[in-house]
Formats: C-alpha cells, sequence, structure tokens
C-alpha cells in the first residue's frame, strides 16, 4: 500500500482545512516547494497536491506553482482540484504530473471523463469521490449532490474507471478516523481505493491495508505531528515483508492462457480475462500475465488482452513478454499494468533496466530470472527459456538489483509444470545476495510446497499456474492453511 503526503495549496500557501470549509483553514507553510522536498527527503515515494483555490472556482489558478513542485523533487506527483477541461488536464500530464484526480466535472459529465480515459489511459486519470452523509460533493465540497456515492461508483465502473479517491469529507482533517465501511465497499466493487479523511494513527493505516486499500493519503496528521513519515512507510514495509504473497500466473499463447511442462507441450488452459477476473476475485494478491511467445515471435504484448483483464481486476498486475524500450513499458502502464517483467531485454541490454527504474521507478520493474541447473550453479536463458546465455543466475540477480530492479520473479525451467515444488536451493542461493522481494516460481503442485518454499527460504511471494489452472486447491483454502500453519497472508 502506498503512503501519498498531502499538499493542499491555498493562495500559494500549503494548508489544511476541517470538513472541507475553506474559513477552517491552518497554514503550515508558506513555501510548498519546502514541503514538497521534505517529503521527498523522508522517503515518500508519491505526493498529493491539490489545488484548493482551484477546486472552489473550477479553473486552475496554483498551476505555475504545482508545476514547479514537479520539478523540484524527483518522485511522482499526483493533482487535483478545479481540472474540468482537457487543456487544463494535459497541462498536467504533458508537463511531469503522472497522475490527475478529477471530481465535479466528473459527477456532471461522464462524457468529458471517458473523454480522459481515451486520451490518457485509465491509469492516469483517477476519480474524486467525496462525500458528506454518503452523498457526492462537488465544488471544493461546498455543494452536496443527491447523488449515492456507490450509485456514482457504480456508473464508474462501468465507464473503466481504475482508481478512485474516496473522502468522507466529515473526517477530513478531524484527526479521529476514517470511513472503513465506505472504503470496504468501494474495494469490493474492484477499485484501487486511495483512501482520505480521518487518518490519525498507525493503527488506522494497518486497517486500510488489511481492508485492500491501494494508497493512503496522510494530511494533518502529518502536520499536526500525530503520525511520523517514516513510521507510516516502515509500517507498509513492515506488512508487505511479514505478508507471504500468493500469485496466479496466466502465460498466454495466441491470446488464451496454456501450460506445458519446462516450456513445452503446451496445452489450453482457459481464456485470460475470465481466469484473471477469477483469482481477482478469489483472493489472489496480485496477477501476472506473461505474453510467453511475444520475444520469439518479435512483436509487442497483446495490448488489446492486457488492457480487458485490468478492466476485470482490482489487484496489481504484473506484464511481460516482448518488452523492449519505453515506449513499450508505458503503453503497458497506460492500459492497466502495474508492474512490468522484462527478461531477455535485462539479459541483451542490462542498461535498459537501469534506464526503466530510473523512468518509471523501480516499483514497475521486475526482472524475470530463467535459470536452469548447469553443474553446480545455474545458468540465465532467454527468449522463453529457449537460449542459454553462459551467465551465472546468482551474479545476474545481484547485478539486476544494483541497476534498479525492484524485484525478481525467479524461474526454475528444472522445475516449470513439474509439480515436484519449488527450487529451494536456487531460491535461496538468489535471497542470500538480493535485499530486494523475490518471488518463487516453477514447481509448485501442493500445499506442502507452498508451506516449504515460505518456511524454508526468504522469498516473498509464491507464483504458481497449473495447480490453480486445474482446479486442485483454491487460492482462498491455500491462504487458510498457510495461516493455520502461522503463516502471515491477506484473506
Amino acid at each position: 500500500m502506498k503512503i501519498l503526503p498531502a499538499i493542499d495549496i491555498l493562495d500559494s500557501k500549503c494548508v489544511r482545512l476541517v470538513k472541507g470549509e475553506f474559513e477552517s483553514k491552518k497554514v503550515y507553510s508558506s513555501d510548498p516547494l519546502a514541503v514538497a522536498k521534505k517529503f521527498e527527503q523522508q522517503g515518500a515515494k508519491m505526493l498529493h497536491v491539490v489545488d484548493l483555490n482551484a477546486a472552489k472556482i473550477g479553473k486552475p489558478v496554483n498551476q505555475e506553482l504545482i508545476l514547479k513542485v514537479a520539478k523540484t523533487v524527483a518522485i511522482p506527483i499526483e493533482v487535483g482540484g478545479g481540472i474540468r477541461d482537457i487543456e487544463t488536464a494535459r497541462t498536467y500530464l504533458n508537463n511531469g504530473i503522472q497522475k490527475i484526480v478529477v471530481g465535479t466535472r466528473a459527477v456532471n459529465d461522464l462524457a468529458f471523463l471517458s473523454s480522459l480515459i481515451q486520451e490518457f489511459g485509465r491509469d492516469r486519470v483517477v476519480v474524486g469521490v467525496e462525500t458528506r452523509k454518503g452523498k457526492i460533493t462537488t465544488n471544493g465540497w461546498q455543494e452536496t449532490t443527491n447523488k449515492d456515492y456507490l450509485d456514482f461508483a457504480k456508473e464508474l465502473k462501468i465507464l473503466g474507471v481504475a482508481e478512485i479517491l474516496f473522502t468522507d469529507v466529515d473526517k477530513d482533517g478531524t484527526l479521529t478516523e476514517p470511513n472503513f465501511e465506505a472504503i470496504q465497499k468501494l474495494v469490493g466493487l474492484g477499485f484501487k481505493v486511495i483512501a482520505s479523511g480521518g487518518i490519525s494513527n498507525i493503527e488506522s493505516i494497518r486497517k486500510l491495508e488489511n481492508l485492500g486499500a491501494y494508497a493512503v493519503i496522510l494530511g494533518k496528521a502529518l502536520y499536526e505531528n500525530k503520525i511520523a513519515l517514516q513510521d507510516a512507510l516502515s509500517e507498509t514495509k513492515l506488512i508487505s515483508n511479514l505478508t507471504k504473497r500468493i500469485i496466479p500466473c496466466l502465460d498466454v499463447k495466441d491470446g488464451r492462457v496454456v501450460k506445458g511442462i519446462n516450456f513445452k507441450n503446451l496445452v489450453d488452459a482457459g481464456d485470460p480475462v475470465a481466469l484473471g477476473k477469477f483469482y481477482s476475485e478469489g483472493g489472489a494478491d496480485e496477477l501476472v500475465f506473461l505474453d510467453i511467445t511475444a520475444t520469439q515471435d518479435n512483436r509487442k504484448t497483446l495490448r488489446d488482452l492486457v488492457e480487458r483483464i485490468a478492466r476485470e481486476i482490482n489487484i496489481p498486475f504484473t506484464v511481460g513478454g516482448g518488452i523492449k524500450s519505453i515506449s513499450d513499458i508505458r503503453e503497458l502502464l497506460t492500459v492497466g499494468a502495474d508492474k512490468i517483467s522484462i527478461g531477455s531485454i535485462a539479459v541483451k541490454n542490462p542498461s535498459f533496466v537501469k534506464e526503466a527504474s530510473e523512468y518509471f521507478g523501480s516499483q514497475c520493474i521486475v526482472i524475470s530470472v530463467d535459470a536452469k541447473k548447469k553443474d553446480t550453479s545455474w545458468e540465465i536463458y532467454i527468449n522463453g527459456g529457449r537460449d542459454a546465455t553462459g551467465i551465472d543466475a546468482i551474479l545476474f540477480s545481484k547485478e539486476m538489483e544494483k541497476l534498479g530492479a525492484g524485484e525478481l520473479l525467479v524461474n526454475s525451467l528444472d522445475r516449470d509444470g513439474t509439480k515436484k515444488g519449488f527450487d529451494i536451493d536456487l531460491l535461496n542461493k538468489i535471497c542470500e545476495v538480493v535485499n530486494i522481494p523475490v518471488i518463487a516460481s516453477s514447481g509448485a503442485g501442493s500445499v506442502e510446497d507452498f508451506m516449504k518454499v515460505f518456511n524454508e527460504t526468504n522469498v516473498d511471494a509464491a507464483l504458481a499456474a497449473s495447480i490453480f489452472h486445474n482446479g486442485n486447491i483454491s487460492i482462498h483454502d491455500l491462504k487458510e492453511v498457510l495461516q493455520e500453519n502461522n503463516l502471515q497472508v491477506r484473506l
């Protein structure tokens, strides 16, 4: 879960309101640039910035200042407040802002919202769902409509909106507690939910994480020193590190999910869209999509299929296959991927990993480590496990971390599809030399295999395909067994 420090700008100053009332404003700094830099130095990975003047009157007021903030820090920024026309959206998104938050105009004009998604992609447009007593508010929270927030959310779902920012205005700035019930309902509808309003302690952050919130915005709690940003970041990192993830994998060929043994003798395993939705609703922590012949066929990943899957799921989505350029990554992130898995190109051109991680952030870059045992070591293979490279897999993993990779997906070519268990030795060797998350892949055939890999290695997640596709065990049942055996998982 992401932690987003808030910088609300009113009359060029950094302020906080209580319950959305402008007369309640409290000025915390006359230099929003300095505040942004401070949050970055404290470890923030992204900032949430609001033009309060614009939210109230409906047109940009502090836009120039906000764009300066974007140039001052090296971390991504999402911006809300008064974004009610295409030109304002373009000015932000074409000048260093990663995401925009659209509220009032989205409530009043779904066609406008649709045009934004069409032009910029669903992952760059967040919709603000801001409420008083369950009813949507507009114009900087000054007006309350008769529209129920859940009815509005269902309209957004039909439109293909992926991410929403929920604020219970009556909680905002009160330092009480968030509207957990509403947030849980919105998560249940399949949205990535950014929770805002009333967060005052680490316990609330922990509860929001357990409810499945995608991100949390911290405002007054930071400015009033109720929560230290480093503590909030450490808490989410601790939860992430302690909680083991279960990840189903969709190996896709010719638009269908397939499975074989040692990357050979592939058989049909189902429709990727239907399976993605099934796993998302069935308790999977993430979903991996690998276009396994894209590199061999010298083509891009199946963009349209990725987009269709992304519309049906509400869990982190990693996509790989045929990635060769920054534009390939940008395209897939735009249509709904959260992370990109890079394989062959990382071996052929390691500097690309550094370029991609610097451009998009390490959190977006997953390196596929396809390894096969050779004497007493393991050798890297490329092109869908077809070609040996002579490169040592352990040294390669260490190098990928240095170049900026955020995660490693370790595939044992010896174990793929065999259901003989994960390659414990390989995983331990890699975990010993890296400090980034490692996903174990290849060989899962039973609940015991998952228990063994979590108990005997330091992997952060376990990925499987056949055992889930064939219905040998459900993800929910697997997690219950793991929890009964004192392994921390999200149910």
